[in-house]
């Protein structure tokens, strides 16, 4: 089927403006993120059902957690060079094929070992591939203007599928049991498969279009059309590691990836892995702190759309600064707030972390696409993988601290102290690295 003409034939009237083919990929890129985010939410609630059956002790699932969240970060820049080379669509088809496989394998899991390959290596490669690169890979290719206020909106992709899962993820986890609620994620990423194939695009040049926000050039009014972009050629891996080795050279990529690597230890890590269990350490249902992290969702996806559009307009070091800060604070008071009911004080942490959750992303794909230029994406990626690296270490730690000590107090303390730490090393960012377009960094 050959792609819809986008332009429109001299008929003496204002041609009738039309839906940009940009804003349908990332319409469909949300879907995807949304139907790849389900196993987000599952491991805080199915973490306390699968000890109950198998009496596997906190740090052997947080062992998983980890190895999921590394493949998850690692995945990222290969990925990226994956989807310069053979395209959006089919590597982003094939990593929600392989969530959905991992997740659904997991109903059979009876011993420990089995629990590390489908939550960890399965789930994490498919992850890693729809990380958060996809949403920056998305906004570099087809888009030329508000590409802040997109990543923002996809980004929230995957606070909407917390949303969407997790109350579904914690009432199966309760009636019929943890299987079920396996089953649903696998279903998620799966369904979201067709939509992928059949409307994401790789390129405007797919449909003979520049991209959005793009300006023509004389004579050309009306008629969109655009150069063919060749696939890299290189080697995914061979590039990515080239990148990488171009971009460590560079003193921002270090500032992005300890900043980001801290992102991660404070959200997918601890909040997100742990906090569901730390509430109903203190006695508070399962379902009830489930509905807290839906809540979280929920104000995730305005804050990280209100970054995208802050990060457009002003320096986007500045507000990674602040966003790291105002999340230390929270974590700071989180251990005075949890008990077996919700109170005001616990709703208002909600709000304020859920605002926060990953507004940190358009400021940081929107430094590395000025800094690093045409490697933007894949730089991107590998400050993505610090990201998980750090949300891996933080799980795991997480987990020893709990069984060590009985409660998870040290963890958050810490994870505050971590998060001052980010703050200063944002602030400290080259200058210019957030106002200039400079020029690619080169071999």
């Amino acid at each position: 089927m050959t792609a819809p003409d986008v332009t429109e034939l001299p008929t003496g009237k204002p041609p009738r403006r039309r839906l940009h083919p940009a804003w349908i990929v990332a319409a469909v890129a949300f879907l995807a993120l949304v139907g790849a985010a389900g196993f987000r939410a599952a491991p805080g609630v199915l973490m306390v059902p699968l000890q109950q059956e198998f009496g596997w002790s906190t740090t052997v699932l947080s062992l998983a957690v980890s190895i999921n969240l590394v493949l998850f970060g690692l995945t990222a820049p290969f990925a990226a060079a994956l989807m310069d080379r053979f395209g959006i669509r089919t590597v982003t088809a094939v990593a929600l094929c392989l969530i959905g496989l991992g997740s659904a394998l997991t109903v059979f899991v009876n011993q420990s070992w089995q629990i590390l390959l489908t939550w960890g290596l399965l789930i994490g490669l498919g992850t890693g591939s729809m990380a958060l690169v996809f949403a920056a890979t998305i906004a570099n290719t087809w888009f030329s203007k508000s590409r802040g206020l997109v990543i923002g909106i996809l980004t929230s992709g995957s606070a909407a599928g917390q949303l969407v899962f997790l109350p579904f993820i914690a009432a199966l986890a309760q009636n019929p049991g943890w299987r079920g609620a396996s089953l649903l994620i696998a279903a998620g990423a799966l369904a979201v498969a067709p939509l992928v194939l059949r409307w994401l695009r790789n390129s405007p040049a797919d449909v003979g279009v520049r991209a959005y926000g793009a300006e023509t050039t004389a004579g050309d009014e009306g008629t969109p059309t655009a150069e063919p972009i060749k696939a890299d050629s290189t080697n995914a891996a061979v590039r990515a590691l080239q990148v990488l080795k171009r971009a460590s050279k560079v003193r921002t990529f270090w500032a992005l990836a300890a900043g980001f690597a801290i992102c991660g230890a404070t959200t997918n890590g601890l909040i997100g892995t742990h906090f569901i269990p730390s509430a109903h350490d203190h006695g508070m249902p399962e379902t009830t702190a489930a509905g807290l992290l839906a809540v979280v969702g929920i104000f995730d996806i305005l804050g990280t759309i209100a970054s995208g559009w802050l990060t457009d307009r002003f320096n986007p070091k500045i507000l990674l600064a602040v966003y790291y800060q105002f999340r230390g604070i929270g974590l700071l008071v989180l251990p005075l707030l949890l008990g077996s009911t919700v109170e005001p004080s616990m709703i208002i942490f909600v709000v304020v972390y859920g605002l926060d959750w990953v507004a940190t992303v358009p400021p940081t794909a929107a430094i590395c696409r000025k800094v690093f230029g045409a490697d933007g994406s894949v730089v991107f990626g590998w400050v993505f993988a610090a990201h998980q690296l750090g949300a891996a270490a933080a799980a795991l730690a997480a987990g020893y601290i709990r069984d060590a000590t009985g409660h998870y107090t040290y963890a958050w303390i810490g994870a505050a102290a971590m998060c001052t730490v980010a703050a200063v090393i944002s602030a400290t960012i080259r200058k210019d690295a957030g106002k200039k377009e400079p020029v690619p960094v080169v071999a």
